[in-house]
């Protein structure tokens, strides 16, 4: 599919393509990818990871992962019970693109900074 034929934006095809990216490309997800990477962790150990999000976000973000199949939940009777969570090996596939990403915008932090601070200054908005 050559997504620059007229009319290419409006197929079926883009839309779920945008809805995947959508979920992936969000900055929950992103991060979660990242730290199941390794191993599979508890929710605490994630939120915790994580820093700075809700456990409700935290929640619907690995609920939302979970569906979209990157992402298994296993519970281990116990008291109180064990919750782990990890990468399928689709999420594992998508690990090495979303690593690659987040090391490109390492290497270039400080230009991005850089182009933003002479947009911000700039005389004609």
């Amino acid at each position: 599919m050559d997504v620059t034929e007229p009319g290419a934006g409006h197929r079926p095809e883009c839309e779920k393509v945008s809805r995947v990216l959508s979920r992936i490309g969000d900055k929950w997800s992103v991060l979660v990818i990242m730290l199941l990477r390794e191993r599979a962790q508890r929710f605490n150990e994630l939120k915790r990871g994580i820093g700075n999000i809700s456990q409700r976000m935290l929640t619907l973000t690995l609920r939302n992962l979970e569906r979209d199949g990157l992402v298994t939940r296993t519970v281990t009777p116990s008291i109180p019970p064990r919750v782990d969570y990890a990468l399928t090996e689709l999420g594992h596939s998508l690990a090495e693109p979303v690593q690659a990403l987040g090391a490109w915008a390492f290497r270039h932090l400080d230009h991005i900074d850089a182009a933003q601070h002479r947009y911000d200054t700039r005389a004609d908005p």
